[in-house]
């Protein structure tokens, strides 16, 4: 079969190659080989011209020429747009760079690289053409990463290498420093790893330098751009080439005729004077000298414009320095409060090292709520903490001990490897705090704990010791998960499910070369007494020196004959019986199992079942025991080896084949976990899990979203004993002891033996319990305690009680015990959730809260999961205050990741954030985490999209600045907010959608949908406030009617008081800092929008819904009358408009809305018609159908000129439809065009049909005019 050839025009500055290059890197998947080629002699299309170049031609005889075309062939289909309306967004883009990019942007340089004959009037028109786009393209990038959807699209690729050239060549850093997004997306785009490949590193221009040598002149391509034409020989043209080159330059000729005229105007024309650009603010700071914990000084002037360091300032700790969060500011802890009580606790982070964005995301949603409960005067606790996190810290201080001294735990000794962790915990712990404290969380510090606290410890010990008194907590001799590395169990939730396809070499801790994973190997056991076999299947060879049986399916009648019989093991001559189980699958391989009781989950229940050996080969370190030689000693990798060539050997290798496995990998040492039996501590927990899930059946625990309850129940009901033994030193020492009793009538016990383990809070207490235990007199005891810890979960299980004093009757427990709610991520539902409902139900016969909020799980802007060794690890403090793409690498220097780590993460922030992260402050970032909280899935955050909010306190910012104008210096607010009925429309209508914002907002909050509540605020702030009643307030600042102003500003001041305290909750510091430049009400007002009633939908009651209909019918008007200004380019021209209503009601009801039409629409005038006809020389768009809008463009506008040039694109786009419709026509276009192309082609035309009615429309409507 044929394969696909790719033909490229040979310059190297041709950039329509790079489009289809690029498409190809993503598309290669899915196409198979691409042989790349150029005009050479003897290739099959060697005949066209380089104007016709890139080609592409594939085995089924298509063939097809130009970018555009072979870009969206080769681009895989999600590329193209995953809906009708991402396409045509994808094709719109596309469009432009064809149409208005890649002209200007040959034109600026190619000069500059030798191509073309430099003419500097061209050369700015293209510089001024460039400049419009690139405003545009920054404007729309503002909110997103790239032009349409998630990901990368035809659409970046079409433009961003139609901005390749002037990037590299001719964009400075001063003319590309006010587009941040543009450059952001840009070096976004080619730092994918596809465009990469395709174009090699790109190198932005830094001083504007010609390329020497010969100029070379520039054709056009079959797109219609210009591109280098290199020295080739002449070639023959058929006479159906030669015409379609005659038509191009006919076609040509006519562009620079016109592209003179259009100079030749311009000269005429007075030049314009230049736009001063925008200067950088730079960063505002708070300079004024204030004492920590002292209030700020707000009497100073704002500044121009919102600065996160300046807002951000002093505030914290003045709130905590007042106690604003403390439960006991408004009301004792010790009396009920008839507003209720709302009881919170931080899912206490590791000690580890730093908060993430997932930690800032459940932070922004925990501090909303208790901010929210707390403006509405209940008692608010929110109580903070931190985890001491065993295995995670234990291995950090491990890896900086070897570092620093080269030195391990067990050189040190336990005790003083503990004080090594206490010192890096007391160097290192504060960290998260700070974190927290600088994302305005609003804790009870003086409640803060910390589970190895004395307080937190006593109550670990004691529920260890009430639980094993009761039998709850037992001893047994299981299969765990196993770390070589760490030398300790672990739990599941720190196993990594590493999926393989098939063969795959895998690096592994202590291994020099990497080890082979993803195969199958068969080998057979002989029976005994007999020269027959069965083959069986393993992916662990080395683990058949464990094998105590062979597994058959009792229905299964290949092996019937094999009852009661026995294969020998070929190295240590063990019999091993031939069983027969349902659990084993006929139809995988031979239908028989090895059976390792001691080394899988499986086989240990089969040994369970049969009775059978359990033969422990492997030692805490992974080397073989209870094996024979030459294996014993061996590092079970390299006995993987051994046995397989021992297997060989002795002829009972069968074969080996790839097999898709998931491998288990230790998240904390990369290691490869093993099942090894192990004696452990064990919690039961079947009766616990059964009340849990009753719990929930029975309403008294609520889980949110309610998606979630079929894992919880699954969990509940098919619950397995919990592993609690870690062999670590870091940790809550389990208080256990083992006895050795001195008396010759008592038989010594075995490890395993729980009845030779007692508990107690000392060894004394201990000591007397095993004396009575036994009978025997204490000094005729001797103790040894267990040298595990409890896995961290027991502890954090305990947490909601714990912080409290149990098992004390503390006064803090009976106020704040059970709480409210707990909020936390749903991948923890489980690990800590659970245990907290078990233990909590267990311990205190409580439930430990009333509702359960699970919220989605964050990750990068790619949909992948935040891993550090990704480079996607943010810090939320390099969000709030900004960090260059250096200082990222510079922190991966500092982390635990190998080398190779190092460099994988460094290519991933390169990749995302290529420019760094931008200051952002931590309003913006508290607001965008909780507005893209959404139930039930998962949140795919763009760190670049949190910049957008910062953009929305901008215009908090200047609103207020502006109203405070407005309000002047003696402006004091009325007692209570006024009544709607007093002002003017407008008025009336702020103030119902201040209400309708209210009660969104509140009923949010209650069901925990952040969305909705960010969206209701947002809106009103933005599109009510400020694009509607600020701008109408205007003429009445400026006006004569004193009550007006009067009524105008104690609304605006409402509005303004009570759209702070809606967003405070979100955006705690703005608010604050806006909140404090307002003139109270009353003196007796709180000192801090943190402690200021919410709104309640009681008192805000002045919603008005058809008020609210007249004026979303109104901005229908306006909108249009915009859109009609902007399509002929009226920025600063006002023109008078004339409203066609269907009747006299629709008139009548307009008609009181007049002025603020004309201010909203920049208009001249507005007048209403009923059944009268619109003056001569309007344009025309209809509203709805109730209303058509006519803009007087008579004397505004040239008609005769513009009727020319609409006449001019009629012409072109009809040629254009000709052509396309020929195309289409021909007889084999449906057998020989691909279906894609087809489907191109179709909306092409659809696309330029309305393009032309839009033209005739226009041609009509300057008729008129003329």
């Amino acid at each position: 079969m044929a394969q696909t050839v790719l033909y490229l025009a040979p310059h190297p500055h041709n950039f329509q190659n790079a489009k289809v290059l690029i498409a190809l890197e993503y598309g290669r998947s899915e196409l198979g080989t691409v042989e790349i080629r150029g005009p050479a002699a003897g290739d099959t299309l060697s005949q066209l011209a380089t104007s016709r170049l890139p080609a592409l031609e594939t085995g089924s005889s298509l063939c097809l020429q130009g970018a555009r075309a072979i870009a969206h062939y080769l681009a895989p289909g999600r590329m193209r747009g995953s809906s009708t309306k991402d396409s045509a967004s994808i094709q719109q883009w596309v469009n432009l760079a064809d149409s208005e990019i890649i002209q200007p942007a040959c034109t600026w340089a190619f000069p500059k690289l030798g191509l073309m004959k430099h003419n500097s009037k061209a050369a700015e028109r293209a510089r001024l053409d460039l400049k419009r786009i690139l405003r545009l393209l920054d404007a729309h990038l503002k909110l997103r990463t790239y032009l349409v959807g998630e990901g990368v699209t035809l659409a970046d690729i079409a433009v961003s290498c139609s901005l390749l050239l002037p990037y590299k060549h001719v964009f400075e850093p001063h003319f590309r420093k006010p587009y941040v997004n543009v450059n952001r997306w840009f070096l976004t785009c080619m730092n994918q790893p596809e465009f990469v490949r395709a174009l090699g590193e790109v190198t932005l221009c830094e001083r504007i330098v010609p390329v020497a040598g010969q100029k070379q002149n520039a054709v056009p391509t079959s797109e219609g751009t210009p591109t280098p034409a290199p020295e080739q020989p002449p070639v023959r043209k058929t006479p159906a080439q030669l015409k379609k080159e005659a038509m191009k330059k006919e076609k040509m000729d006519k562009f620079l005729q016109k592209q003179n005229k259009l100079k030749e105007q311009q000269a005429r024309q007075p030049e314009k004077k230049a736009k001063a650009e925008k200067k950088d603010l730079g960063v505002i700071t708070y300079d004024i000298a204030t004492p920590p914990g002292e209030k700020k000084d707000v009497s100073c002037p704002m500044p121009d414009s919102y600065s996160p360091q300046y807002v951000e300032a002093a505030w914290y700790p003045w709130w905590e320095k007042q106690g604003f969060f403390k439960p006991e500011y408004t009301h004792s802890i010790s009396e009920p409060n008839p507003k209720g009580m709302f009881m919170i606790c931080i899912p206490p982070p590791n000690v580890t090292g730093s908060l993430h964005l997932g930690h800032a995301l459940t932070n922004a949603i925990q501090d909303s709520l208790t901010r929210w409960h707390r403006m509405r005067g209940e008692t608010t606790l929110w109580n903070p903490g931190c985890d001491h996190a065993g295995i995670a810290t234990q291995v950090v201080v491990e890896k900086r001990l070897w570092r620093q001294s080269r030195q391990t735990r067990h050189d040190l000794g336990r005790q003083n490897f503990i004080q090594e962790v206490w010192k890096w915990k007391n160097e290192k712990g504060d960290r998260i705090y700070h974190q927290l404290r600088k994302l305005g969380s609003s804790l009870d510090w003086d409640r803060a704990c910390f589970t190895m606290d004395p307080k937190l410890s006593r109550a670990v010990k004691e529920a260890f010791i009430q639980l094993h008194d009761e039998g709850v907590i037992y001893r047994s001799t299981r299969l765990v998960n196993w770390s070589c590395t760490l030398n300790s169990a672990i739990s599941d939730i720190e196993v990594d499910k590493k999926e393989l396809t098939g063969r795959t070499l895998l690096p592994v801790p202590s291994y020099k070369d990497k080890v082979e994973f993803g195969v199958l190997v068969s080998f057979a056991y002989r029976i005994d007494g007999s020269d027959e076999e069965v083959v069986v299947a393993t992916t662990r060879v080395e683990t058949m020196l464990g094998d105590t049986a062979i597994a058959v399916h009792p229905q299964d009648s290949r092996y019937q004959n094999l009852k009661g019989k026995f294969v020998i093991h070929p190295f240590c001559d063990r019999k091993m019986a031939i069983v027969f189980d349902e659990f084993v699958d006929m139809s995988f391989g031979t239908g028989a199992v090895k059976i390792t009781p001691a080394h899988d989950q499986n086989d240990y229940e089969v040994g369970l079942r049969h009775s059978l050996e359990f033969v422990n080969i492997m030692d805490n370190n992974g080397c073989l025991i209870n094996v024979p030689e030459p294996f014993l000693g061996m590092k079970r990798f390299d006995a993987r080896k051994a046995v397989l060539d021992a297997l060989v050997q002795r002829g009972l290798f069968r074969e080996v084949k790839d097999n898709p496995m998931v491998v288990p990998v230790c998240s904390r040492s990369k290691d490869i976990v093993e099942p090894l039996l192990k004696p452990q501590w064990y919690v039961r927990c079947d009766e616990m899990a059964k009340m849990a899930a009753d719990a929930v059946r029975n309403g008294d625990l609520k889980i949110i979203p309610e998606n979630h309850l079929k894992t919880w129940f699954n969990w509940m009901d098919n619950i397995r004993d919990w592993c609690i033994s870690r062999q670590l030193w870091w940790g809550h020492r389990i208080p256990a002891y083992f006895v050795t009793v001195n008396d010759p009538n008592i038989p010594a016990g075995e490890d395993a033996d729980g009845n030779y383990w007692v508990s107690g809070q000392t060894e004394d207490i201990a000591r007397e319990k095993a004396a009575r235990k036994f009978n025997v007199s204490p000094d005729q005891i001797s103790l040894r305690q267990d040298e595990d810890v409890l896995d961290t979960w027991f502890s954090s299980g305990l947490f909601p009680f714990s912080i409290f004093g149990w098992p004390d009757e503390t006064e803090d427990l009976k106020a704040f015990y059970p709480g409210t709610l707990l909020e936390t991520g749903h991948d923890i539902l489980f690990f800590w959730v659970a245990r907290m409902v078990m233990l909590g139900l267990k311990l205190t016969g409580k439930l430990p809260f009333q509702e359960v909020y699970l919220h989605a799980i964050v990750r990068d802007a790619h949909g992948r999961k935040m891993s550090k060794s990704l480079g996607n690890v943010i810090d939320p403090l390099d969000v709030i205050f900004g960090i260059t793409l250096e200082g990222l690498h510079a922190q991966l220097l500092d982390s635990n990741l190998d080398p190779i780590e190092i460099e994988r993460a460094k290519a991933g922030q390169k990749s995302d954030y290529p420019v760094g992260i931008p200051e952002c402050g931590t309003d913006a970032l508290r607001f965008a985490l909780c507005a893209y909280t959404s139930q039930g899935r998962d949140i795919n955050l763009d760190v670049n999209r949190i910049l957008g909010y910062r953009h929305f306190c901008n215009k908090l910012w200047n609103a207020t600045k502006f109203a405070i104008r407005g309000l002047g210096e003696n402006f004091k607010p009325e007692g209570r907010a006024q009544d709607a009925s007093r002002g003017s429309l407008i008025d009336g209508w702020v103030l119902s959608r201040l209400s309708h914002a209210v009660e969104l907002c509140n009923t949010g909050f209650g069901l925990y949908d952040f969305p909705a509540v960010t969206t209701a605020v947002y809106n009103f702030w933005l599109y009510e406030l400020c694009d509607v009643y600020l701008e109408c307030l205007k003429p009445v600042f400026v006006g004569t009617d004193e009550e007006a102003v009067s009524v105008a500003q104690n609304v605006l001041y409402t509005c303004l008081d009570t759209g702070l305290r809606l967003l405070s909750p979100f955006m705690p510091f703005v608010t604050e800092e806006l909140y404090q430049r307002l003139p109270r009400r009353s003196a007796q007002d709180p000192p801090s929008i943190s402690v200021t009633p919410y709104p309640e939908s009681e008192e805000y009651c002045w919603r008005n819904e058809e008020l609210d209909r007249s004026v979303e019918f109104v901005m229908t008007i306006i909108r249009a009358i915009r859109s009609l200004r902007a399509d002929y380019n009226l920025t600063k021209t006002k023109a008078d408009c004339y409203l066609s209503c269907s009747d006299e009601g629709t008139a009548a009801q307009l008609n009181p809305f007049s002025s603020y039409i004309q201010t909203l629409s920049s208009s001249k005038s507005v007048t209403f018609l009923v059944n009268e006809e619109c003056p001569d020389g309007c344009a025309m768009v209809i509203a709805s159908d109730r209303c058509t809008v006519h803009l007087m463009l008579k004397g505004l506008i040239d008609a005769e000129k513009e009727v020319t040039k609409l006449r001019a694109k009629q012409s072109d786009v009809q040629k254009q439809i000709t052509k396309l419709r020929e195309k289409i026509s021909k007889a084999d276009y449906s057998t020989k065009v691909p279906q894609k192309i087809q489907e191109l082609d179709a909306e092409k035309l659809k696309q330029m049909e309305m393009e032309l009615q839009k033209v005739e429309e226009g041609i009509r409507n300057f008729e008129k005019m003329i």
